[in-house]
C-alpha cells in the first residue's frame, strides 16, 4: 500500500495556505501602491484630493468704537442711620409706616415725656434755691469785709465768707449745667430723622419699653437719592482710568441685568487709595442722581465706565482672532482664494468684536468659522458669499 502526498491527506490546510498566500499578496502590493512617487496623502488644510478647505469669513472694517471699562457693581446707599433711642422710657408714638420715605426733620417717635419734665422742674427748682443762698453768702461776705476795715471781725472770717460765697456761685453754676442736661435728655424724648430716605422694618410699636442706646435699632433709614455704585476696576486699566480722571468729571452707567430700559448715568466720585493685592483690583464708587429710585441697596449692576471714543477704529470679529503659542493671529483670505497666517495685536474687546492695533488693514478678509482645516497658503472655499473676497 503506497502512502498519498501530504497535501493530499489535509485538503483543508492547502486551502488555509493558499488563502493567507493571497492575502499577503494583496497587501504588500497595496502598501507598495501608497509609496508610488505620485500618491499623496490626505493632509490638514485640504491638500492633496480633499479640495479646498470650507470657511466663514468677515471683513475688518474702520469705524467708531468707544472705549470703555466694563464692570459688575454693587448699589449702596449714599448713607446709612440706624435709630436708636438715647433715653429709657415708653415708646408713645410711631409716625411713620416701614418702608415709608421720611425727610429730614421729620418726627419718627416719641417718648413718655412725663419724668423728663419733673425732673427739669427739679433741676429749676435747685437753681432758685442755690442762687438765693449764693445771695446770701455774697451779703455776708460784704458785711464781714466792712467789719474787718473798722477791726471788728478778723482777717479769717473775712475769708471764710468769701470762699462761702464762692461756693455757692459755683453750685449755682452746676445747677444751671443740670437744667441743661435736663432740657436735651427731653429732646431726646422726640426721635426725628437725621437724613432723608427709606425706612426699612419697623422693629417696635406704642407701648414698647425703649431703652438708651439699646442694639437693636428701631428702625434703619437709607438715603436712595443720590445713591451709589461700588466696582472694582483692573490694576491694568487704573492708569487709563486716572489720566481721564484728570482731565475731568468720567461719566459712567449702570444698568440692572433683569432691566432693558435706557442704563441710569452717573459719574465717578471716588477711586480708593490702594489696589486690593489679593484680587489685582482697585474699587471705584460712582454716584447717581436715582430720582426714579431704579437703584436699590445691594442690587447687582453691570456698569460702563465711558471714558472716550475712538472714531478710525480697525474691528474685526473677536470669533476670527486665534492664539497660538507665538500669540494672537488671525487668518486672512488673499485675493487668489488662499488663507494667509497673519499676527495681529489686539487692543481691547467691545461686546463680541475685537479692535485691532496691529496686522490688519481694513477692508481685509478675515476667517470666522474652519481655523482647524487652515494652514498658511491652504485654498478655500467661502460659504457665506457676501464676505467673499475679492476675486484676483
Amino acid at each position: 500500500m503506497h502512502k498519498l502526498p501530504r497535501f493530499r491527506r489535509y485538503p483543508a490546510a492547502v486551502a488555509i495556505l493558499t488563502l493567507a498566500l493571497s492575502a499577503a499578496s494583496c497587501s504588500t502590493g497595496g502598501k507598495a501602491e501608497s509609496q508610488a512617487p505620485g500618491g499623496q496623502g490626505r493632509g490638514r488644510g485640504g491638500a492633496g484630493g480633499a479640495g479646498p478647505a470650507p470657511i466663514t469669513v468677515a471683513r475688518a472694517v474702520k469705524k467708531a468704537m468707544p472705549l470703555e471699562v466694563r464692570a459688575i457693581g454693587t448699589v449702596e446707599a449714599s448713607a446709612i442711620v440706624a435709630i436708636r433711642a438715647q433715653i429709657t422710657g415708653e415708646l408713645t408714638s410711631v409716625n411713620f409706616k416701614e418702608g415709608d420715605d421720611v425727610s429730614e426733620g421729620q418726627v419718627l417717635f416719641t417718648i413718655d415725656r412725663r419724668p423728663l419734665e419733673a425732673a427739669l422742674k427739679q433741676a429749676e427748682a435747685n437753681q432758685a434755691r442755690d442762687e438765693a443762698q449764693a445771695a446770701n453768702s455774697a451779703a455776708q461776705a460784704k458785711r464781714t469785709t466792712d467789719l474787718a476795715q473798722r477791726g471788728i471781725a478778723t482777717r479769717e472770717q473775712v475769708d471764710t465768707s468769701r470762699a462761702n460765697a464762692e461756693a455757692s456761685l459755683a453750685t449755682v453754676g452746676a445747677d444751671r449745667a443740670a437744667i441743661e442736661n435736663a432740657r436735651v435728655q427731653l429732646q431726646y424724648a422726640t426721635i426725628i430723622a437725621p437724613i432723608s430716605g427709606r425706612t426699612g422694618a419697623l422693629m417696635v410699636h406704642p407701648g414698647n419699653l425703649v431703652r438708651a442706646n439699646d442694639a437693636a435699632a428701631l428702625v434703619v433709614i437709607n438715603q436712595l437719592t443720590p445713591i451709589n455704585v461700588t466696582f472694582a476696576v483692573p490694576e491694568g486699566q487704573l492708569a487709563l482710568l486716572k489720566r481721564y480722571l484728570a482731565r475731568g468729571e468720567v461719566q459712567v452707567g449702570v444698568q440692572p441685568p433683569s432691566d432693558d430700559g435706557p442704563p441710569s448715568a452717573g459719574r465717578i466720585s471716588f477711586v480708593d487709595n490702594a489696589v486690593d493685592q489679593t484680587t489685582g483690583t482697585i474699587r471705584v464708587k460712582g454716584v447717581f442722581p436715582n430720582v426714579d429710585h431704579l437703584l436699590w441697596p445691594g442690587q447687582y449692576v453691570n456698569v460702563v465706565v465711558k471714558l472716550s471714543t475712538d472714531p478710525n477704529a480697525t474691528v474685526v470679529p473677536s470669533v476670527a482672532v486665534q492664539t497660538g503659542p507665538e500669540g494672537r493671529y488671525v487668518y486672512v483670505i488673499k485675493a487668489d482664494q488662499t488663507a494667509e497666517l497673519r499676527p495681529v495685536e489686539i487692543s481691547r474687546v467691545f461686546g463680541n468684536e475685537s479692535i485691532v492695533a496691529r496686522g490688519v488693514q481694513p477692508g481685509e478678509t478675515v476667517v470666522t468659522d474652519g481655523h482647524l482645516r487652515l494652514v498658511p497658503g491652504a485654498r478655500v472655499a467661502i460659504k457665506n458669499e457676501t464676505e467673499r473676497a475679492p476675486a484676483p
